[in-house]
């Protein structure tokens, strides 16, 4: 892959980043895309081993960087009264609009229900009908702001989830630093963080359209969260198989992090 010239931020997203095809080249099948070899199903599994039991319940729960996609949340809305979901892109937001309101050409999330559903003994058209009822809103957010949602002002949540989303949005540590700071910010002091990200890669294509990655380690990460307080009780990583035939992405893990904003 030639390497980037400039770092490909939210605002080449809006104009390149094509919502129906990323979906359907990730998110067709429970295991995601071929050439990444069960990163999907990793990340499905996981959320659920985190959110199904209903230890971790609340008020509040935003999801941010959602893309056009409601996977992050589905394990865990029958335990949260109001889901927000987010992305700097007009057009994901739009598709997950188009979802909710049940309009013809929406997106088929038909395969990731099926499999969660198949995880946790619920029936697909049940959790569907919950999500639906539980999202409150859809707002556009830009993670390199110290106020993702400005203008807008959340109330401090109990959870916030983040899924591929940062590495993609920050084009150096500095603003991934700035960026996780904001994010914890959205926590109420004791609040849940549950992030799914990817170490070690530079870029993803989508159909043939690159977009770059901010290659990251396991100990950029603790590093930062250490330093803002939080206490990581959870890190999983699964290493990447079969690099040399991935045609699509150059992740060397995909990683699965829970941790606890400091109580005051």
């Amino acid at each position: 892959m030639s390497k980037f010239t400039t770092f490909t931020e939210g605002e080449f997203y809006e104009v390149h980043f094509d919502s129906r095809a990323y979906v359907k080249n990730f998110y067709s099948c429970s295991s995601g895309h071929a050439d990444e070899n069960n990163l999907l199903t990793f990340v499905l599994r996981c959320l659920s081993r985190v959110f199904s039991a209903g230890e971790h319940k609340g008020k509040l729960l935003v999801d941010v960087g959602s893309g056009p996609s409601i996977h992050s949340v589905l394990s865990a809305c029958d335990h949260y009264d109001e889901i927000v979901l987010s992305d700097f892109s007009s057009a994901n937001c739009r598709e997950i609009e188009k979802w909710l309101k049940n309009q013809e050409d929406s997106l088929d999330w038909k395969p990731v229900l099926q499999y969660v559903c198949e995880l946790e003994g619920k029936s697909p058209s049940e959790l569907e009908a919950t999500l639906k009822k539980r999202i409150k809103k859809v707002l556009q957010c830009d993670v390199r702001l110290e106020n993702p949602f400005y203008p807008h002002t959340l109330e401090q949540a109990d959870c916030v989830i983040t899924s591929l989303c940062l590495e993609a949005a920050c084009k150096d540590i500095q603003t991934y630093c700035r960026a996780l700071h904001g994010l914890t910010k959205l926590l109420r002091p004791g609040g849940l963080l549950v992030m799914i990200g990817v170490l070690g890669e530079s870029f993803y294509k989508v159909d043939e359209q690159l977009f770059s990655c901010l290659r990251l380690s396991q100990d950029n990460i603790k590093e930062v969260l250490s330093g803002l307080g939080f206490s990581i009780n959870e890190f999983t990583i699964l290493p990447a198989e079969d690099r040399q035939n991935n045609a699509v992405s150059d992740f060397e893990a995909v990683f699965h992090l829970v941790a606890r904003k400091p109580s005051e």
